[in-house]
C-alpha cells in the first residue's frame, strides 16, 4: 500500500539476525542473570529469614519466662496470701534483671508490690528512697487511704519505710480488669514506665477463685540490644513491631537511611524515614518477599522479611528485616559484562555469512514479489511468472499463485455482485421507510425485486379481506386484467394449495422452481395462459411471502425469469439471489403494514373528527352544518392562497400532505369547544329564554294584573256603588295600558340591533308594577335553586311582587377556576357567570344574550384549545390548537382569548377566521335570524375588513380568486346567489 514502510528480503535477513542475537543474548542475561538474582534474593531471604527467627525467638523466650513466672505465682498464691510472697517476689527480681516488678492487686483496691530498684537513680528520685535502695516494696490494705513502703539493700535488709498517701486504685487499672474478665494470662501493650521512662509490657492473671490478680512488669531492653547485635548487610534494617504497628525495638545500618533514630512506640507511617515509612502501606508483613520502596527519591528494590509471633497472653510481635537488592548484586554485574563481550563478537562473524546465503533466495523472491504486487492491483491480464529455485517452498509459493489468481479472480465478480445487491437491499429499506404513498410503495417493491434478482418480469399478489389474493402489480406491460387466487375452496373451505401463490400464502414460506414445465408440485396452468398472453414464456420461477413481524402473510413477491448477467439467458434462481430477495420482502412486508396501519390510523382520527364536528352541529339547529362547511371553505381559500406567487402570500405554502392534513383537521375541529357550551345558550332566541321562554311566565302576570282589574271594577259597582259606566272606563284604560305593556315588553323580548335608552327606562317603568303573590315560590326547587335562595329572608304570603324583577337567585356566581385567568389570556370575564334577572336581561342593548351569556359562548374557544391542547398529539399535527382556536382573533389584537396581534396570527390563522365569519352570515339554515344574500354577505364581511378584524390581504384574495363564488354555488341556496361588485371591495 503506499506510503507503508517496505523492506527488502537481504536487509530483512540482516535485520532478522540481528534481532536473534539480541534475542539470545537477552535470553542469557535473562536466563543467567535472573538465576543469579534468583539465587541472591533466596540467600537474602533466608539469611533475613534466621535474623528474624532468632529474634522472634528472643522475643517468645522473654514472653515465655514471664507467662510461666504469672502462672507460678497465680499457683503459689492458692495456699499464701499475697502479702506473705512478698519474700518470693523479692527472690525472683534478684534473678532476672528483665523484670521490673511484681504484685497483687485485691478487691478493694488492696495492693502488694515488689519492685526492682537496683539503684537505679530514676527510681530513687521518683520512690524517694535511700540510695543504696536495691528493692521497694508496697503494701496497700484494702479500702486503705494510706501506702506503706518498705527500702531494701542488696542483702534485703531494711533500710528505711515510710507511709504515703495512697492515690492507687489496682481495680481500675487495664491489666487488673482484662485479667479478671479473661481467664489465663493477658498482656497489655507495650508502654513507657513512668518512673524510669523504660519501654515494657505487663502481663497478669487473675486467681483461680478471683480474689486477687497477680501482675508482673517486664522491661523489654535487651530485645533492642539484641536486634543491634544481629549480623546483617551493610544497608540492612531489623525492627521489632507490636499489633499495632508500633516500633518496639530497631537497628539501622550503614547511611542509606534518613530521619535518625527511631522513636520507641512509634508507628510506622509517622516516621520521617521513606523507606520504612512506606511499609505502613503494606498488608501483610510476615514471609519473605521482594517489594519496591522508596529510597533517595526513587524506588528501589528491597528484600523484606517478617516473622510473626503466635499470641503470647493476647501479645502479637512481628520481626521485620530489610535491605536493598543491591546489597547483593554485586556478581551480577560483572557477568554481565562478559555475556554482552561475547554477542557483539557473533555478530561480527554471522553478518557477512548471511549477506553471502540471502543472495540467491532474493532473486526468487523478487519474481514472487512482481506477481504478488499485479495480484494486489487484481491485474489478471497476464500469468504469473513461475520462480526458479532449489528452494521447494519457494516453487510451491509460485505454483499456488496460479490457483490463486483464478480463485480471486472469480470471488471477486461474486463479491462484486453481493455487494451490488447489498447496496441496492440497503437503498431500497431507506427509500421504502421514507415512501408515503401506498401505490409508489408498492412499485419500488416490486422494480426492487426485479433489479435485485435480476429477472425478466416479477408480480405483486395482496391479501384482501375476502381471504383471495388480488394481482395488484406487475412490472410487465400489457393489458392483462386484475384477479384473485382464492385462499380457501368457497364451498368446502379447504386450503387451495395448489396454486403456487395461494401455497406460499397459507404457508408462509418460499417456493423456488427451477422449471415450470417439470413441475409437478403445483397447478400452473394460470402461468402457462399469462406466458400465451402476455408473449413471456414462464421457466424459472421464485415466490416468496411477505410476512411483517405478526407473522401474518399480507402479499406475495411473484418473479419469473431469472437472467444470467453474463449471457442473458434464463437461469434458475440462484440460493444466495434468494436470501436477498426474501431479505428484500421482509423489509417490504414491515414498511407496507405500516404504512396499512398509518393509513388506517388517520381514517379512524379523521372519521372520529368528522364525527365530532356533526354531533356539534347536530346538537344544535342555530349552528347546523357549521363545522362541516367552515372546513370546505377554509381549504378553497388555502388552496387559492398557496397558488399566488407575488404578494404578501407569494412565500406561503403547505409543503406537504402533512400540513394539508394538518390544516384540514384544525378546520374541522374549530368549534369542538361547543361541546361544553348549554344548548340554551346557543339557542337563545329571546331575552327571557333560558330552558324555556320566560316571556310566557310574565305574560302570566299580566294575565292576574288583568284579573285583578276586573274584580277591581265589580267591587268598584257593588262594594263602593261607583257608576258601572265609570268603573267600565276605568277597566279599560287598564286594559289598554296592561296590553300596551306587555306588547312591549314582548317586543323587547325579541331583541335587535339595538335598544334605545328610553325603552329601557320604560322597561324599568314597567317593572314598577306590582301583583300579589299567594302560593310560597321555594316549592318544587331543585337544590341548586335552594343553595342560590339560601341566604334570602322568606316573607309572609300573600306578599306583594314587582311584574319584572332582578332577584339574588336569579344570579349565578362563577366558579374560581376560571381557565382563561389560569393560562394567562387577556380576556374580561364576567363576575358571574348567569344573570337570569328580568329587568337585566329585557334590557339587553343588542341581540337576546347579557354579558354572561355571551362569554360563554365565547368561552367555546377556549374549550377547543384546552382539550386539543391535552390530545398528545404528533409532531405533523403540533399547530392544530393554533389553526383551531385562532379563528376569533383580530388583526387588531382586540380578539379572544388571547387578544393576539397581527404579527402572532399566521395565514392558515387569518384563512380560518374569514372562513368562520363567512359561513356564519351566509347560513341559510339559522332560526334566529333570515338568510343573507350573496352581496349582503360581502358587504358585511368588507366592514370587519375596514375594522381589520380579519386580514385585508385574505380578504381581497377571497374575492379575487372566485372562492367566494365557489363556495357559493356549492352551499347557498339559488335565491341566495345574486351579483356582487367586487371591485367596490378590492384594495
Amino acid at each position: 500500500m503506499p506510503g507503508r514502510f517496505q523492506l527488502r528480503f537481504q536487509y530483512w535477513v540482516l535485520a532478522a539476525l540481528f534481532v536473534i542475537i539480541l534475542a539470545l543474548t537477552a535470553g542469557f542475561l535473562f536466563t543467567v542473570f535472573g538465576r543469579f538474582q534468583s539465587m541472591i534474593e533466596e540467600n537474602a531471604r533466608e539469611r533475613f529469614s534466621l535474623v528474624a527467627e532468632q529474634s522472634i525467638a528472643a522475643t517468645t523466650t522473654l514472653i515465655d519466662e514471664a507467662v510461666r513466672i504469672v502462672g507460678s505465682r497465680t499457683g503459689d498464691a492458692r495456699s499464701l496470701a499475697p502479702a506473705e510472697m512478698l519474700p518470693e517476689l523479692v527472690g525472683s527480681l534478684a534473678v532476672s534483671s528483665d523484670i521490673y516488678g511484681q504484685y497483687f492487686g485485691l478487691p478493694g483496691n488492696g495492693f502488694v508490690q515488689a519492685i526492682a530498684v537496683r539503684s537505679d537513680p530514676r527510681l530513687l528520685a521518683a520512690l524517694q528512697a535511700p540510695a543504696a535502695t536495691w528493692f521497694a516494696l508496697r503494701r496497700i490494705a484494702p479500702g486503705g487511704v494510706q501506702a506503706h513502703w518498705q527500702f531494701l539493700d542488696r542483702n534485703r535488709r531494711l533500710l528505711a519505710e515510710r507511709l504515703a498517701d495512697n492515690d492507687y486504685r489496682a481495680t481500675e487499672r487495664p491489666w487488673f480488669t482484662a485479667a479478671m474478665a479473661t481467664p489465663g494470662p493477658v498482656a497489655t501493650a507495650p508502654y513507657r514506665f513512668a518512673s524510669t521512662g523504660e519501654l515494657g509490657l505487663t502481663l497478669a492473671q487473675a486467681l483461680p477463685d478471683g480474689s486477687a490478680v497477680f501482675g508482673l512488669d517486664i522491661k523489654l531492653s535487651r530485645l533492642r540490644d539484641f536486634l543491634a547485635a544481629q549480623p546483617l548487610s551493610e544497608n540492612a534494617a531489623i525492627l521489632l513491631l507490636d499489633g499495632d504497628r508500633r516500633i518496639i525495638a530497631g537497628s539501622l545500618r550503614g547511611s542509606l537511611y534518613q530521619g535518625g533514630e527511631i522513636a520507641a512506640l512509634s508507628r510506622l507511617d509517622q516516621l520521617a524515614e521513606p523507606t520504612l515509612q512506606a511499609l505502613a502501606g503494606r498488608g501483610d508483613l510476615s514471609g519473605a518477599k521482594l517489594v519496591e520502596l522508596p529510597q533517595a527519591g526513587e524506588l528501589r528494590n528491597f528484600v523484606v522479611v517478617g516473622k510473626l509471633t503466635e499470641a503470647f497472653a493476647g501479645a502479637r510481635f512481628t520481626v521485620v528485616a530489610l535491605a536493598p537488592a543491591s546489597d547483593f548484586s554485586a556478581p551480577i554485574e560483572r557477568a554481565r559484562s562478559d555475556v554482552m563481550a561475547v554477542s557483539l563478537a557473533l555478530m561480527v562473524i554471522l553478518v557477512p555469512l548471511a549477506l553471502l546465503g540471502s543472495r540467491r533466495v532474493v532473486q526468487a523472491l523478487a519474481v514472487l514479489a512482481r506477481n504478488s504486487e499485479r495480484l494486489k492491483r487484481l491485474d489478471f491480464t497476464t500469468e504469473p511468472q513461475r520462480p526458479q529455485s532449489v528452494l521447494y517452498e519457494i516453487n510451491a509459493l509460485g505454483d499456488a499463485q496460479l490457483v490463486m489468481q483464478q480463485s480471486i479472480r472469480e470471488r471477486t465478480e461474486a463479491l462484486d455482485l453481493a455487494q451490488q445487491k447489498l447496496r441496492s437491499l440497503v437503498g431500497s429499506g431507506l427509500m421504502m421507510s421514507r415512501e408515503k404513498d401506498r401505490n409508489a410503495l408498492l412499485r419500488h417493491i416490486l422494480n426492487s425485486a426485479q433489479e435485485i434478482s435480476h429477472c425478466a418480469a416479477a408480480t405483486l399478489f395482496l391479501k384482501t379481506e375476502h381471504d383471495t389474493l388480488r394481482f395488484a402489480l406487475r412490472t410487465a406491460s400489457d393489458d392483462l386484467q386484475d384477479f384473485e387466487v382464492p385462499l380457501h375452496d368457497p364451498v368446502s373451505g379447504a386450503p387451495m394449495s395448489g396454486y403456487v401463490s395461494s401455497y406460499v400464502a397459507l404457508n408462509n414460506t418460499t417456493v423456488i422452481i427451477d422449471d415450470v414445465y417439470r413441475e409437478t408440485r403445483f397447478d400452473l396452468s394460470g402461468t402457462m395462459r399469462f406466458s400465451e398472453q402476455t408473449g413471456l414464456r414462464t421457466v424459472s420461477m421464485l415466490t416468496i411471502p411477505l410476512s411483517p413481524r405478526t407473522g401474518e402473510v399480507i402479499g406475495v413477491l411473484q418473479l419469473m425469469n431469472a437472467l444470467d448477467p453474463r449471457s442473458g439467458e434464463i437461469v434458475p434462481f440462484a440460493p444466495e439471489i434468494v436470501s436477498f430477495v426474501e431479505a428484500l420482502a421482509a423489509q417490504s412486508a414491515v414498511t407496507l403494514e405500516n404504512v396499512n396501519l398509518l393509513e388506517a390510523q388517520k381514517e379512524l382520527m379523521d372519521s372520529l373528527i368528522r364525527l365530532i364536528a356533526g354531533a356539534i352541529d347536530a346538537k344544535s339547529a342555530y349552528t347546523g352544518g357549521h363545522c362541516e362547511r367552515v372546513p370546505q371553505l377554509a381549504m378553497m381559500l388555502a388552496e387559492a392562497a398557496c397558488a399566488v406567487d407575488s404578494g404578501p402570500l407569494a412565500d406561503f405554502r403547505f409543503a406537504s400532505e402533512e400540513e394539508w392534513r394538518e390544516f384540514r383537521i384544525g378546520a374541522w375541529l374549530h368549534d369542538c369547544g361547543k361541546v361544553t357550551t348549554p344548548e340554551y345558550v346557543v339557542d337563545k332566541a329571546t331575552k327571557l329564554e333560558t330552558i324555556y321562554n320566560r316571556i310566557h311566565e310574565v305574560r302570566t302576570r299580566f294575565e292576574v294584573l288583568l284579573r285583578d282589574a276586573e274584580i277591581e271594577r265589580l267591587q268598584a259597582i257593588h262594594e263602593r256603588g261607583l257608576a258601572p259606566a265609570e268603573a267600565d272606563a276605568a277597566l279599560a284604560a287598564r286594559r289598554a295600558q296592561l296590553l300596551d305593556d306587555f306588547a312591549f315588553v314582548a317586543e323587547a323580548n325579541i331583541g335587535g340591533e339595538f335598544m334605545a335608552p328610553e325603552k329601557i327606562e320604560r322597561i324599568r317603568r314597567i317593572a314598577g308594577e306590582t301583583w300579589w303573590r299567594n302560593f310560597d315560590d321555594r316549592l318544587g326547587l331543585s337544590q341548586d335553586e335552594q343553595r342560590r335562595r339560601s341566604g334570602e329572608a322568606e316573607n309572609p304570603l300573600p306578599v306583594r311582587e314587582n311584574l319584572l324583577a332582578d332577584k339574588s337567585w336569579h344570579v349565578v356566581p362563577r366558579e374560581a377556576d376560571n381557565p382563561a385567568l389560569q393560562h394567562g389570556w387577556s380576556m374580561t370575564v364576567p363576575e358571574n357567570l348567569y344573570n337570569f334577572g328580568e329587568v337585566y336581561n329585557l334590557g339587553i342593548g343588542r341581540g337576546t344574550l347579557t354579558e354572561e351569556e355571551r362569554f360563554k359562548i365565547n368561552e367555546h374557544i377556549i374549550q377547543t384549545i384546552l382539550m386539543l391542547e391535552q390530545l398528545p398529539l404528533p409532531k405533523s399535527l403540533r399547530r392544530v390548537p393554533e389553526y383551531a382556536g385562532t379563528h376569533h382573533e383580530t388583526m387588531t389584537g382586540s380578539g379572544y382569548p388571547r387578544r393576539l396581534s397581527a404579527e402572532q396570527l399566521s395565514i392558515p390563522s387569518r384563512i380560518m377566521a374569514v372562513a368562520d365569519i363567512f359561513e356564519a352570515l351566509t347560513a341559510s339554515d339559522r332560526p334566529y335570524k333570515p338568510m343573507k344574500t350573496l352581496s349582503e354577505s360581502i358587504r358585511i364581511l368588507s366592514f370587519f375588513k375596514k375594522d381589520r378584524h380579519i386580514d385585508p390581504v385574505i380578504f381581497d384574495l377571497f374575492l379575487s380568486s372566485g372562492v367566494y363564488r365557489a363556495y357559493a354555488e356549492r352551499f347557498l341556496k339559488p335565491e341566495q346567489i345574486d351579483e356582487v361588485d367586487i371591485a367596490a371591495y378590492l384594495g
